[in-house]
Parts: C-alpha cells; sequence; structure tokens
C-alpha cells in the first residue's frame, strides 16, 4: 500500500462532514494517514476590501483554522487509531487539490460544499477535481449500509479495467461482494421505412455481452478468489443502469472515461451523472498517464 496519505478537501458543510467520516473509515481499513486540508481560498471572497487591506483577511482565515481544529479534534475522538493532520492551505481550490493529488493515494470529497446553491445536486468542486486529479477520487453521497455490495461499471475501455481492479480492492477490504454492471441496448430501430430493420436474437447478444463481462473481470477474480462477484446485465445506458445499481451499493466504481469518450474529454458523461444523481459514494478512476 502506499505510504502517501488519504487527502480530504473539508470546508466545514455537513457534506464535508460525512466525507470525513467515510475518509476515516477507508483509513482504517488501509492502514493509511488521513490529511484533511481546508482549502481558504481567500481570494474568491464577495466582501468589499478596504484600500490597502492585507490579504487573506487574518480573522476570517482564523475561523478556517478554528473550523479544522475542531474537525480534527473530534474526528479524533471517534477513531484514535487513525492517524490524522490537519491543515489551511491558501490557494484555489481545484488547483490546489489537484496538486496534492500528486502525493495522496485517494482524494475523498463530499458531494457539495459551502458554496453549493439549494438544489445543486453536485458542486463544481467535486467535478473539478473528479477530472483532474492525479490519483482516485471519491465523491460521498450520504452513507449507506456496510453490508451492501460494491458495483462498477464494466465496458470494454481501459479506464473500466482500472475501476475493476480498484472494485475488487475494495470489496476485498470490506468483505463484501463485487456487482458488475454493464449496460447493453438492441440495435437501433431504422429512422428510414425503406431500410429493413436489422434482425437479431435478444438471448444471443446479451449471452455475448455476459461473456465480455466476464473477460474483463478474468484477470481480477484471479487476484481476489475470494470475492464474491455477480454480472448484472442491465438494458440501459450505462450512467441510467449505473445509477439505478448505485441504490442498493455501499460504493459505485466508475472509469472517468468509458468506451464512448472523446480522446480529448477527461470525465465522461456517466462519471459526471453519477457525481449528480448517485445514491451511494462514487469512485472515478482515471488514466494518470494523461495529462490533466
Amino acid at each position: 500500500m502506499s505510504s502517501y496519505p488519504i487527502v480530504i478537501g473539508y470546508d466545514g458543510s455537513a457534506s464535508a462532514g460525512a466525507a470525513l467520516t467515510w475518509a476515516q473509515d477507508e483509513a482504517a481499513r488501509r492502514s493509511a494517514p488521513l490529511k484533511l486540508v481546508y482549502v481558504y481560498e481567500w481570494a474568491a471572497s464577495v466582501t468589499p476590501v478596504p484600500l490597502g487591506a492585507a490579504w487573506p483577511d487574518p480573522a476570517v482565515r482564523r475561523e478556517a483554522v478554528a473550523t479544522v481544529d475542531e474537525a480534527v479534534a473530534k474526528a479524533h475522538a471517534a477513531r484514535p487509531q487513525v492517524e490524522l493532520t490537519g491543515t489551511v492551505v491558501d490557494g484555489t481550490v481545484v488547483p490546489t487539490l489537484r496538486k496534492l493529488s500528486e502525493q495522496a493515494q485517494l482524494l475523498v470529497l463530499g458531494n457539495r460544499g459551502l458554496g453549493g446553491f439549494t438544489g445543486l445536486l453536485a458542486g463544481s468542486v467535486a467535478t473539478g477535481v473528479a477530472t483532474h486529479a492525479r490519483c482516485p477520487v471519491v465523491v460521498v453521497r450520504g452513507s449507506t449500509p456496510p453490508e451492501r455490495p460494491v458495483v462498477v461499471g464494466v465496458d470494454d475501455s481501459p479506464d473500466a479495467d482500472r475501476a475493476v481492479g480498484f472494485g475488487f480492492d475494495q470489496a476485498a477490504a470490506r468483505g463484501v461482494p463485487l456487482v458488475a454492471v454493464r449496460a447493453w441496448q438492441p440495435p437501433p430501430v431504422p429512422w428510414r421505412s425503406d431500410i429493413r430493420p436489422l434482425v437479431y436474437d435478444s438471448e444471443e447478444l446479451a449471452a455475448s455481452e455476459r461473456r465480455l463481462a466476464s473477460q474483463a473481470l478474468s484477470r481480477w477474480q484471479d487476484k481476489h478468489p475470494d470475492v464474491p462477484v455477480s454480472i448484472r446485465l442491465l438494458p440501459s445506458t450505462p450512467a441510467h443502469a449505473l445509477i439505478a445499481a448505485s441504490a442498493e451499493a455501499q460504493l459505485v466504481v466508475v472509469g472517468s472515461r468509458g468506451r464512448g469518450g472523446f480522446r480529448g474529454l477527461l470525465l465522461g458523461s456517466v462519471a459526471r451523472q453519477l457525481i449528480h444523481h448517485a445514491h451511494c459514494p462514487v469512485a472515478v478512476i482515471r488514466d494518470l498517464t494523461e495529462p490533466a
């Protein structure tokens, strides 16, 4: 296991509190240190600044430090076995967390921070960090029973293979089954009346999709023979299939880009929709050899 810490982006919001609890549990499973980071984005303040005033505002920054100290004290009291440090860093949130992710084994965020508007399902920070981070990112959405399985999205993309590996690791560490979800859709109906519809055998098509899913899982199953695995084929779009499956999961894992993603698109639509709509925490795994 990496000697790097698990980093949690924290801002004192209820969402960040849920993320801190999740990160502590994960740190305990990994025997990893946990680093709580409050990014003090003073330049984004809408408070009028008197002419000649120094930045950052010392009083506001002291409040940020007090927020971190309180969070660390409460978290340490709840889980004293987890090594936990807290710090306030001056900077812009997404670039700062992206830089910190270069020396993190995992970066954890709440789905919406203090800056979120009512009705906004996922904050811009969560989406931005998941797009650019240099380590796996977990966006925590609520809490789920620990006996539920880990769900992973399976297609034929390189990112999906990394997601499957992460999903197996998580299922093994938690002692729960892994559910591999593969979405498929029948061939489209021709829109022109002079084109005959494609004739296909739905059972044969489903069997072919199941074989592809089994192939995607095989090498990871060899590494984790004790993890119970099931394959769920859903006649739906990948995003809808995984959102539905997340309602019965404790964690859903997805690659940052599926097989339909464009080369220059760092975060695909499936990962983005899960960050906004999943019923449980979402882990986004991306190809770290590509620029962020």
